[in-house]
């Protein structure tokens, strides 16, 4: 089973968060490629906020990079959603329809074009209660549940 997770989910792969244990358990995860932007900017921030020491942000801001893009012994940890001009139309209709913030409606428009893709992709992992509800109403299961 594939499980869409947006980038607070993806953080929980590199940080000690409340349910990191839950997300680091999922197999065959996919991401928005809004993550490559996301993810590192998450852990600089917890930096900027005293919860991690720069070097520590740096060798997980690494680990995240060769997750993403894989390296020369191993793929990619997951696969991603490239941001297209018709994955941007369907993010700003779902703004309009579930009142999501911008970088949240891309998130949701890139869970559904996954499932699209792999209907086998029917979870969504986040974080973020208005991007949850907006993906309960879309059809999409929840983990945490």
């Amino acid at each position: 089973m594939s499980v869409f997770a947006d980038s607070s989910a993806l953080v929980k792969l590199y940080v000690d968060e409340v349910s990191h244990a839950l997300i680091r358990a999922q197999v065959g995860l996919i991401a928005s490629q809004l993550a490559r932007i996301e993810v590192p900017a998450a852990l600089w921030r917890k930096v900027r906020t005293g919860d991690l020491m720069p070097q520590d942000a740096a060798l997980l801001v690494a680990a995240f990079d060769a997750d993403y893009s894989g390296v020369a012994e191993e793929p990619p940890r997951f696969s991603s959603v490239a941001v297209s001009s018709s994955l941007l139309d369907d993010a700003a209709r779902l703004c309009a329809v579930h009142g999501l913030r911008a970088y949240d409606s891309v998130q949701l428009a890139s869970a559904r074009a996954a499932a699209a893709a792999d209907p086998e992709c029917r979870t969504v992992a986040a974080f973020d209660d208005q991007l949850r509800v907006a993906a309960a109403i879309e059809g999409f299961q929840l983990l945490p549940a």
